[in-house]
């Protein structure tokens, strides 16, 4: 199902992305060394409640999942990358953090991730992988418009991820995105420009670069849910929740000091 939005809806995304990205701006001043994923859950849920939204994840149950996820944020530590299902681990100086958060309001859902070291210690090659996701996130923003097509998306952040010498995941990607989680279409991290579904103003997307260090393969976690590299390597994933516009991709989740 791919759903357009008209602008009573738009506004509603709006109001949904910035708590999103609040909350995960609150969550990440929070992660310092010391604290345990299972506080970064009990924080979020919190948050989503007190602000009177729900979280998309809680009881979500999709086929590539077992079970329903049970937690209200995805918490990835260093080789886990997606999925990740908070459990009880405290964080240590030096670990890269991923926290990914979907959460909706008003009949509309909102979903952004961001990645970032924990405490002082910044080795080199995580940064570069954070680096990474980032400059492809915004590359695939720049595609995004009406008239452009998915493919153009794909392209334009694929891009930026191969040249920067990381390999391509393409069984997870972006995805469009309203009053559910999931939508069609599929954004993959890597395609061919000029091909795929036309973009149209009302159009929201969920634009979601994410890499492993040395390797395209993921295994999954005992819990069933938490995918990591398959040789252990450190891994980053940036997202947003674009809408598509008259003018362009107007960003959703912005924190508020990064907001026009």
């Amino acid at each position: 199902m791919i759903e357009i939005l008209n602008p009573t809806l738009l506004a509603r995304a709006r109001d949904t992305g910035a708590l999103v990205a609040d909350i995960l701006q609150t969550l990440r001043s929070r992660s310092t060394v010391g604290t345990n994923l299972l506080d970064i859950d009990r924080w979020a849920k919190e948050m989503i409640v007190g602000a009177g939204a729900r979280s998309c994840y809680v009881d979500y149950a999709p086929s590539f999942g077992r079970g329903p996820f049970g937690h209200y944020i995805c918490t990835a530590v260093n080789d886990a990358v997606l999925h990740g299902r908070p459990y009880d681990r405290t964080l240590a100086d030096g670990d890269l953090l991923t926290l990914d958060l979907a959460v909706s309001k008003g009949g509309v859902a909102a979903d952004a991730a961001i990645s970032f070291l924990v405490g002082d210690t910044r080795p080199p090659e995580s940064v570069a992988l954070i680096s990474t996701t980032e400059r492809a996130l915004a590359a695939g923003i720049a595609a995004a418009g009406p008239g452009a097509r998915i493919g153009d998306i794909s392209h334009a952040i694929g891009t930026v991820l191969s040249e920067a010498g990381y390999p391509v995941n393409t069984e997870f990607g972006g995805h469009g995105i309203g009053s559910t989680m999931h939508q069609d279409p599929h954004v993959a991290n890597t395609g061919r420009p000029g091909r795929g579904y036309k973009l149209r103003p009302g159009l929201l997307l969920a634009l979601e670069p994410w890499i492993m260090a040395d390797t395209a393969e993921l295994v999954t976690d005992a819990d069933g849910w938490t995918l990591r590299s398959a040789t252990g390597c450190r891994t980053a994933h940036s997202e947003h929740t674009i809408a598509i516009t008259e003018e362009g991709a107007e960003i959703l989740t912005l924190p508020k000091r990064a907001r026009p």
